[in-house]
């Protein structure tokens, strides 16, 4: 019999949980210094959550990891949670919260992939700010998530806004069937602008000024000012998401936040209903997010609006570089001890762990780290040797004081 991996999941080797935990530390620190608190959800949800809302596609549905729960009298099916939002959606309503929740999670979610090539398990840093409909409140989470990303050291960051709220209303304005609405909605947030072409026989004008509209890109507020101006003679109900588009894009740029619209860029967020955002690096995409206002009544709790984002963990995981990561070793400290100074050594090591550093008795000649620091330990003069495996300078003493100041703890020990 082989020990193998199920198809499509992955270990997380030391390195890379290093990687995963750099990640982690700095999104959890940068969540709580905006005011918000973490959750943690379960990994089984019940099937329905996501199917009688309709928050999910046919085709996301049909790659979920669903079963009958057996586990008591229901026998319900319960699914492998495919989405973080949601199951936050159903928190802050099973525990019968009210009014504003600023609300974090680091969480792994499961979609099946035929090949088995493929990812099945994804992790994900995810944020939700329920309880405001404001311009404001969308432009905190657009900060919040790149002010992550500057905190693990990447730049070039490039963030495609949209607004699913001004898509549907373009659509309202050709008076199709739900399902046909449904249907164009969705092909369109794949970026398949031809969407349309099937009905502009029908309603020729209208369906060539929005797919003219859809194929614009611009990079200012003032892109979509003059598509209102062009626009309202026509299409009135635009004004209300053209307005908002417009007020959440003129304090970004105040922010000097850099972005470019894309109408056609909203992949993956069916439920959403205002401001969409993609946060990519390269042709890497990281994270996104934007405004949810109908799912949490639609699962049941009261009319109240919500927004949030989710990054990407597996890919920022390998855009962490090796200084980051080096950085992140040099509190590690490899300790040889000779057999006549084991207490002294003991002792040293607990001490030093008190400070933070992680110590690693060394078992025998293995090879050192090249980051952190090695401290070799003998019964005789000098007691003490340290030495930074960076720069490869060297500190020898009697005193294990002189060892602390050398690690910077010096204040501490004073």
């Amino acid at each position: 019999m082989k020990a193998e991996r199920c198809k499509g999941f992955s270990d997380l080797s030391p390195g890379e949980m290093r990687a995963f935990r750099l990640v982690e530390d700095v999104f959890r620190d940068c969540c709580q210094g905006w005011g918000y608190d973490e959750i943690r959800t379960p990994t089984l949800e019940y099937l329905y959550l996501f199917t009688s809302i309709g928050t999910l596609t046919p085709n996301m549905l049909g790659r979920v990891y669903s079963f009958l729960d057996w586990d008591g009298w229901s026998g319900e099916r319960v699914v492998l949670k495919p989405d973080g939002t949601i199951p936050a959606a159903r928190y802050y309503i099973d525990n019968k919260k009210k009014g504003l929740s600023r609300l974090f999670y680091v969480t792994n979610v499961f979609m099946f992939e035929e090949t088995g090539k493929k990812s099945r398990e994804r992790w994900q840093c995810g944020a939700e700010l329920i309880g405001v409909n404001s311009a404001i409140a969308d432009v905190e989470l657009v900060s919040l998530s790149l002010d992550v990303l500057r905190q693990l050291g990447l730049s070039d960051i490039k963030i495609k806004i949209s607004h699913a709220g001004l898509i549907k209303a373009l659509l309202d304005s050709l008076e199709l069937s739900p399902e046909e609405k449904t249907g164009i909605f969705l092909r369109i947030l794949e970026g398949d602008i031809e969407a349309l072409d099937k009905i502009k026989a029908e309603k020729p004008d209208t369906a060539e000024a929005i797919t003219l509209l859809l194929r614009l890109k611009g990079k200012s507020s003032g892109f979509l000012k003059n598509i209102k101006a062009l626009t309202s003679r026509n299409m009135e109900k635009l004004s209300v998401y053209l307005d908002n588009f417009i007020s959440v894009l003129e304090k970004l740029e105040k922010l000097e936040v850099d972005y470019r619209i894309d109408l056609a860029s909203g992949k993956g967020f069916e439920y959403y209903t205002g401001l969409i955002f993609h946060l990519s690096i390269g042709q890497t995409v990281i994270g996104g997010g934007g405004r949810y206002d109908a799912l949490i009544p639609q699962m049941g709790g009261k009319a109240i609006p919500a927004a949030g984002f989710a990054l990407y963990m597996d890919q920022l995981m390998k855009l962490i570089d090796s200084e980051a990561m080096a950085e992140f070793e040099t509190n590690r400290i490899t300790v040889k001890i000779q057999p006549d100074a084991l207490n002294t050594g003991f002792s040293i090591a607990e001490i030093l762990r008190d400070f933070g550093f992680a110590i690693e008795l060394a078992l025998d000649e293995e090879q050192v780290s090249e980051y952190g620091w090695l401290l070799e330990i003998q019964g005789c003069n000098p007691v003490f040797s340290l030495t930074d495996k960076s720069s490869g300078q060297k500190s020898v003493t009697d005193n294990a004081e002189d060892i602390l100041r050398v690690l910077g703890c010096a204040e501490d020990v004073a």
